[in-house]
This record gives structure tokens, C-alpha cells and sequence, in this order.
């Protein structure tokens, strides 16, 4: 980058790699000035990288922040644009900076302040989408979050009841931007759902409040929510957490055993111990061949002065030469 390597954090297939690096090619920030321009921006974009259109916003007010987070995200300004484009981003007033995920098919919705602190939290907090639905890939994408995770357990993701239950967490998470929410099915991932001591037998969903390592916590007397009015329930959950009526729990395994539970940690594990049972098998031979090829110990001189001597005295007073 400007003649400075750099580690490449990116994806490893052939058109999202392509993408990616395209990415840091294109201009900071991306002046549209039509719907049609709108449009093929967020086509172009792909769906790696989230994306943020400001609309009636100068583009001086993003150009620090894009050129900051650049290898993060696609940065654009619309400067005109029709009625369409306001209901088609749900847009109720300008200027906004609107927060779009096509990967995950969410968007964000900004209406200022936009300077300051303000601004750079919302486009930080918006790397991910409102609501993340947790799998190996996207755990990964956590790793670097400090914010704490509220973490939904369902029985099955794909469920009606659990896209019910996603449109509830992301109105949640409009309103609570100091954490990350995120769901996945028992059924999609019953390992991972076991840490957090989730199973068939017990109530789901189950929700809790996870710190992204070792440590999670439950609010006392909401750990599972029932089929009516979860809005309020959730709306209570993250009331108890915030007053601090909790219970702190640990999971059944630290968090980088679950990457020995994806296909790529189960390689990587059997690769490593292949390499260290080969250096062991190498050190063994190497002592073996070592003491095959030893030297016969030669004496000092001091031993064998001493062998002659006591040979001498041995011979001296031998049988049959005993004196009388």
C-alpha cells in the first residue's frame, strides 16, 4: 500500500479476493450523483465489505474516516437523487448516513451528529450488522469486537419464529449500539451451543450476555424467552443486565477450542502433531546413530601407568612363586 507491504486479512477465493483488492484501488469516498449511480455503486461493492452512502452529506465529512477505514469498508455520497431512493433505504429525513450489510440483507440508518466521536462510533459500530447471525466465519469477524455480544440461542435459524425474533433484535440493537447481538440455531451448531450449557431439553431461545472469551451472564429470572411479547422481554433482559441482576457463567471450553471444531482446526491440529511426532522420531534416531558411531574410549596415560603397575604386582605374588 503506497509502497508498504502489508499483511492481506482477506478472503482467499478467486472473485472475492479480486474484489477485495479493488477495494483498495478505488477512491476513499465515491461521488453518485443518480439513482441508477446509486444502484451500480452498491452492485460493484460486492457483499464482502459493508456499505455507507451518505445522502445530502458533503463528502469532506466522511474523507478522514474513509481513508482511516479503508481496508473496512466502501464509503460513498449521494448528491442527487430521486423520492425512490428515500423509500427504497427507508429514509425518514437528510441528511443521513445509511449502513448497508448485502451479505446479510441489514442497513443502519444515521441522522447525525455528524462530527466528532459520534460519526466514527456509528461507522465502527456498523463493521458488523445489526444483528450477526453467528457461524465460523463470522465468529472470526468478533474476534477484535470489545463490545459484549447478546447472544440468542434458537432451536432452528430457520424457523419463522426465529426471523420473527431476528426483526425484534435488530429494533433492540437500533437502540443499543454499545453491544453486538447475534443469534444461531441449536440446530445449525450444537457444539458451540453446549458451551453456553444450551441443549434440546432445556427452553429456547435462551439469551445471554457473552464477553467473546471464556465468560458469560445470565439475567435472573429471564434466561429463555417465551412466545409472547418477546420485544418486552428482551427490552427487560437487557434492563436486568444494565442494573446488574446477573449471574456470571463460564463456558464448558475456552473459545479457541471451538476453533479445533471447524474442519480447517482439526487439519491444523493433526498437521502440528504429524511435524512434532516426526522431530521426536528424528531426535531418537540422530542419539541411536550417535552412539553406533562412538569411538573406542581410549585410556590416559595415568590408567594405564596404573594397569601396568598392578599387573606387575599381580604377577610378583602369583601362585606357584609365593617365596618361603
Amino acid at each position: 500500500m503506497h509502497g508498504v507491504s502489508m499483511e492481506y486479512y482477506g478472503p482467499r477465493k478467486a472473485d472475492s479476493l479480486v474484489q477485495y483488492l479493488k477495494k483498495f484501488v478505488s477512491t476513499d469516498v465515491s461521488i453518485l450523483i443518480s439513482d441508477s449511480a446509486i444502484s451500480d455503486f452498491v452492485e460493484e461493492a460486492g457483499t464482502f465489505f459493508p456499505i455507507f452512502i451518505g445522502f445530502d452529506l458533503n463528502e469532506t465529512v466522511l474523507s478522514n474516516l474513509a481513508v482511516k477505514y479503508k481496508k473496512r469498508a466502501w464509503f460513498s455520497v449521494a448528491k442527487d437523487f430521486s423520492d425512490e431512493a428515500k423509500v427504497l433505504y427507508d429514509m425518514e429525513k437528510f441528511p443521513a448516513l445509511v449502513a448497508i450489510h448485502p451479505n446479510y440483507k441489514q442497513q443502519s440508518i444515521f441522522y447525525g451528529p455528524f462530527e466528532g466521536e459520534f460519526l466514527e462510533d456509528f461507522i465502527k459500530q456498523n463493521f458488523l450488522p445489526p444483528v450477526v447471525p453467528l457461524n465460523h466465519e463470522t465468529l472470526k469477524l468478533l474476534k477484535d469486537e470489545k463490545r459484549k455480544i447478546v447472544l440468542t440461542i434458537t432451536a432452528d435459524e430457520n424457523e419463522d419464529q426465529t426471523q420473527n425474533l431476528i426483526k425484534l433484535l435488530k429494533a433492540a440493537a437500533s437502540t443499543n449500539r454499545d453491544l453486538v447481538f447475534g443469534y444461531f440455531g441449536l440446530k445449525q451448531w450444537e457444539d458451540f451451543a453446549d458451551k453456553f450449557e444450551a441443549n434440546e431439553k432445556m427452553k429456547l431461545p435462551k439469551i445471554i450476555v457473552w464477553d467473546g472469551d471464556e465468560d458469560y451472564f445470565s439475567v435472573i429470572g429471564i434466561e429463555s424467552l417465551n412466545n409472547e411479547d418477546q420485544g418486552s422481554q428482551i427490552s427487560q433482559f437487557l434492563e436486568g443486565y444494565r442494573q446488574g441482576r446477573t449471574e456470571k457463567k463460564t463456558v464448558k471450553a475456552p473459545l479457541f477450542m471451538g476453533f479445533f471444531n471447524s474442519v480447517v482446526g482439526i487439519v491444523a491440529f493433526f498437521i502440528i502433531f504429524i511435524v512434532v511426532a516426526m522431530m521426536i522420531l528424528m531426535v531418537v534416531l540422530l542419539i541411536i546413530i550417535s552412539k553406533d558411531n562412538e569411538p573406542v574410549r581410549v585410556g590416559s596415560r595415568e590408567e594405564v601407568d596404573r594397569a601396568d603397575n598392578s599387573e606387575a604386582e599381580s604377577s610378583q605374588h602369583g601362585p606357584g612363586k609365593k617365596e618361603d
